[in-house]
């Protein structure tokens, strides 16, 4: 009989266990692979003219688009090749307004 009664008190541990990773999924996994798509959809979606800035800060516009770069102009006759991934946001053409 000592034996069942560890084996259940043993069992019902695992329900606040799946309860903390349910709270964990939604509160970080879940985000965290929403921001994921959202940014690999913006960087498809990067196009000639484009204001960027990069993981370094740096800001651009866009200048030509290839399959795994970009050419962002940072300055008059400054251009600096990037990789797609390097690109963090696109900067919001309403915010000039």
């Amino acid at each position: 009989m000592p034996a069942e009664n560890a084996m259940g008190a043993g069992g019902s541990s695992f329900i606040p266990l799946i309860i903390v990773f349910g709270i964990f999924y939604f509160l970080v996994i879940r985000p965290q692979q929403k921001k994921q798509k959202e940014q690999e959809a913006m960087v498809k979606a990067l196009a000639k003219n484009d204001e960027v800035i990069t993981t370094a800060g740096i800001h651009g516009t866009v200048v030509i688009v290839k399959d795994t770069t970009v050419v962002v102009r940072v300055d008059d006759g400054v251009r600096i090749e990037f990789d797609k991934d390097a690109i963090v946001t696109k900067k919001n053409a309403e915010a000039k307004k």
